[in-house]
């Protein structure tokens, strides 16, 4: 019923968060004038930008396939679960258990693939 909604919370964190380390990267990098030599690696942002894709694009595939078997809806209180209390407790409880379960893959996936990407970058310098 409304489980996208802690993927929701979850992306905006993250975008927020995401949004201040490149605004650190570049001013980092401005300071040292991008005339460094930079070591191969995977930039923090990026990987969080990864994440935000990730998070981003399960809440709107969600919400389309709530929004298509009619449990959102364009009006308040948008969410038609929380027309009366028992449907609101099922929704909170979805919401607690499939919500949370989804969000922690996401998470698991993501630091997968944060790790994938920094082996496949240390790789050829581990055979130089």
């Amino acid at each position: 019923m409304a489980c996208f909604v802690v993927s929701a919370a979850g992306a905006a964190v993250a975008t927020a968060v995401e949004k201040a380390e490149e605004k650190k990267e570049l001013a980092a990098a401005a300071e040292k004038g991008f005339s460094s030599v930079h070591e191969a690696s995977v930039p923090l942002s990026r990987k969080l930008k990864w994440y935000t894709y990730l998070l981003w694009g399960g809440v709107i595939l969600l919400a389309f396939e709530h929004i298509w078997h009619g449990e959102v809806v364009p009006w308040f209180p948008f969410l038609t679960a929380m027309g009366s209390a028992e449907e609101a407790s099922v929704m909170f409880h979805e919401m607690a258990t499939v919500g949370v379960a989804m969000f922690a893959l996401i998470t698991i996936v993501w630091l997968g693939m944060c790790f994938a990407a920094d082996a496949i970058l240390r790789r050829p310098a581990a055979r130089a």
